[in-house]
């Protein structure tokens, strides 16, 4: 998920009931929420994170506490070189900085330095309902897979199985 500070040259819009923010100002108010120690939901733009968190799902950043961010956390950060706030997957760490891609990129991020992490994704809603997969315990599994390239190629032709079958099955 990328944001990107440059895409509207006005601070905000409204869209139906939502309040359309651009890029550099999501993340001014992420970062002043997020140090009151207090989360932050917005819908997320973008299919770098997908299938786990597809383009115009909810999402909501919390605060970190304690140790820094774990292998397979999907946290905000800032884009150190292009100044962006993207939401992707620590998939390692390296003294004080973390390894950090998007689920369906082949390539990581840069290392980004611990200071530039604002929070921890902590819940997605996708049509009014949270999706619980790759936020729980299978996330440290995500992230090796998604550090060893394999996670998009193995995910994807599943979801082509299974797809069909839960759409005979719901009601």
């Amino acid at each position: 998920m990328l944001i990107d500070f440059e895409d509207k040259p006005t601070i905000f819009s409204k869209m139906g009931d939502e309040l359309q923010l651009s890029g550099s100002a999501l993340a001014e108010l992420l970062q002043a929420v997020l140090d009151k120690k207090v989360s932050f939901r917005f819908r997320a733009k973008g299919f770098s994170m997908s299938p786990f968190i597809k383009d115009n799902d909810v999402i909501t950043v919390s605060p970190l506490t304690g140790d820094s961010t774990k292998s397979g956390d999907v946290v905000a950060f800032i884009r150190p070189i292009m100044k962006k706030l993207v939401i992707h997957r620590v998939v390692g760490k390296k003294g004080k900085y973390s390894k950090i891609k998007g689920d369906k990129i082949t390539d990581a991020d840069d290392l980004i330095p611990v200071e530039n992490i604002l929070g921890r994704v902590t819940k997605v809603e996708r049509n009014g309902k949270e999706v619980f997969f790759g936020l729980g315990p299978e996330r440290f599994l995500i992230a090796f897979l998604s550090r060893k390239r394999l996670l998009f190629p193995l995910v994807y032709p599943i979801r082509r199985m299974v797809r069909p079958i839960v759409r005979r099955t719901s009601f």
